[in-house]
Formats: structure tokens, C-alpha cells, sequence
């Protein structure tokens, strides 16, 4: 972009308090709330004391949207910034939905979560979503900040690693490489160290009476998962029989389709950096999209695809 621009006033961050920590709000109850509407006569408050209100304090606004800061005189790094965020923010709703729906395979609790899946796939609808807007930076736009960025890197997205993690995509390298990070790496080393979702997916088909080989149910988990027989003759048995009244099918099917966006979202990342940087070497020192294009062809929960061949 070669014309001026202004980045507008929006919060003086020296009077934003920093903390981390939830601020102090009371609960309000149902009666209390129908006093409220009688006493403004259906009209908003607007009248707080203090030096914020309630709609800031219980979200944080004030310091969510002091977060964001440009480096540069190019345009467009302040639209780089916030969808780098954005994403930040929308790995870190994903990965709660993952988190728990864990749990719920592993209590047997199927309808849970199927509707644990739904939300997850519109999650990562809106990720994928995410690149629309950031493939409107042109190669020049990227050019006028990329040296800002150092060897900053979205593959240094810790988030991103909790979900490819609990998703089974396991990397002991992408792993170590917040071992300096001393409030960050026992989190993301605990799951990189423990079952992803489909382990405890096998698991399940095990409980549920189809034969899975031993392997498969006791391994060293920091290994990326692979392909077995006896997994792939289970998920053919319950392919038998694709019925909504089949929740193992079911389920099959929502991961599949988590799988199938997640597909797509790195496909874009793919494409999106190829426009923008070519053939460039990437920020963070990988080869750019070569070494993108690598995980374009990889798929979460093989033997959901392998069977295909064969139904």
C-alpha cells in the first residue's frame, strides 16, 4: 500500500490493567435483572462507576484490543496481527471442545460427543475462514514487514501444536521447541506425552466388543499413530451397518469430517503462503511451502479414509 494511514486511538494501554486473572463481578440473578429492566424502564445502563463497566471487566476488552502492535509502516501488518490472533483465539476454543470430548469418549458418551463435534467443525469452519481475509495481503504489502517478524513463525503456534497433538499428529521437534518456555511446555508436553482422541477412540471400538490388537491399545504415545489391520476391520464392522441409530458410525463420520476441515485448512495455508511468498524460504527457517506442502497430503484418523477403498 503506498497511500498514508492512520492507526486509530482505540484504549490507552498505560491505564489497562494487565492482569490475567478474572475481574470481580458479581453474579445477577433473574429477579434482580427484572428489578433492573423496571427501574431504566427498558432502556441499556449506561451509568457505571469506577473507571469501566461490567462488559469490559468480565471479557477483558480493554486489554484484549491493547494486544495489537505494528512494527512497521506497512498497511497491512495491523490485518496480519489481528488474524494471527484471531486464530490464536479460535485454536484455543478448539482445543477445549478436543479436550473434552476426550473425556466424553472415554466416559462411553457418544451423544455428548457428536455434539461436542458439531461445535468443533464450525470452529474450525471459521479458522479455515481466517484465510479469506489474510489472502488479501499482496506479496508487496507482506514484503513492507516481513523483516519485523524475525524468525516469528506460525509454526511456533503452541496452540496449533495442542491440536495437532490431541488430534494425533504427533512431532517431538515441534514439541521441544517450547522447552524454554517454562510457562507454556508442561502443558503442551503432557499431551504431546499422552492418548490422542482416536487412541481413545480405539480404545472404545475395544470396549465395545470389536477386536483390536494389543498394540494398538498400549504404545508409546509421542509416536504418530499408524495404520493397522485390526482397526480397519473394526470401523468396517461398524460401517456395516450406516444408520444415525448407529452411534459408533456416527461418530466415525463426525471425525471424518473434522479430518476433511482440517484438510482444507492447511490446504489454504499452503496456497495462501504460495501466493504471497512464492518460493521463498519461510520466516522461521523451513523451506516455505515446501515444507507445508508436506502435511497438505497428511489425514487425521487413517483408517476412517482407508476403509473407503473397501465399503
Amino acid at each position: 500500500m503506498s497511500f498514508e494511514f492512520i492507526i486509530p486511538d482505540i484504549v490507552d494501554p498505560t491505564k489497562v490493567d494487565g492482569s490475567p486473572y478474572p475481574r470481580n463481578i458479581d453474579p445477577l440473578s433473574d429477579t434482580a435483572r427484572d428489578k433492573k429492566v423496571k427501574e431504566t424502564k427498558g432502556e441499556p445502563i449506561t451509568d457505571f462507576g469506577g473507571n469501566s463497566n461490567p462488559y469490559i471487566d468480565y471479557q477483558s476488552i480493554d486489554l484484549l484490543l491493547s494486544l495489537q502492535h505494528p512494527r512497521s509502516a506497512g498497511y497491512d501488518e495491523m490485518c496480519f496481527i489481528l488474524m494471527g490472533q484471531t486464530k490464536e483465539l479460535l485454536f484455543k476454543s478448539l482445543y477445549y471442545e478436543l479436550y473434552n470430548l476426550q473425556l466424553r469418549v472415554r466416559a462411553d458418551d457418544i451423544p455428548n460427543s457428536l455434539v461436542i463435534i458439531d461445535r468443533a467443525k464450525k470452529i474450525l469452519k471459521l479458522i479455515v475462514n481466517t484465510w479469506e481475509v489474510l489472502s488479501t495481503i499482496r506479496t508487496e504489502g507482506f514484503n513492507q514487514f516481513r523483516d519485523y517478524l524475525n524468525v516469528a513463525s506460525g509454526q511456533l503456534s503452541f496452540m496449533y501444536r495442542h491440536i495437532e497433538f490431541i488430534l494425533g499428529n504427533k512431532n517431538q521437534k515441534m514439541c521441544d521447541a517450547h522447552s524454554n518456555v517454562e510457562h507454556v511446555y508442561p502443558a503442551i508436553l503432557k499431551n504431546f506425552s499422552s492418548p490422542s482422541i482416536y487412541d481413545d477412540v480405539i480404545s472404545l471400538l475395544h470396549r465395545g466388543g470389536y477386536k483390536v490388537a494389543p498394540e494398538c491399545l498400549d504404545r508409546d504415545w509421542t509416536e504418530t499413530y499408524k495404520v493397522h489391520p485390526s482397526v480397519e476391520d473394526a470401523w468396517l464392522k461398524v460401517y456395516a451397518d450406516p444408520t444415525p441409530k448407529n452411534e459408533l458410525y456416527m461418530l466415525g463420520e463426525g471425525l471424518t469430517e473434522i479430518a476433511d476441515v482440517f484438510s482444507e485448512y492447511r490446504h489454504r495455508h499452503f496456497v495462501s503462503v504460495q501466493r504471497i511468498l512464492g518460493f521463498k524460504p519461510g520466516t522461521g527457517g523451513s523451506a516455505g511451502v515446501g515444507w507445508l506442502k508436506k502435511a497438505v497430503d497428511q489425514r487425521f484418523f487413517p483408517e476412517l479414509w482407508t476403509i473407503r477403498t473397501k465399503l
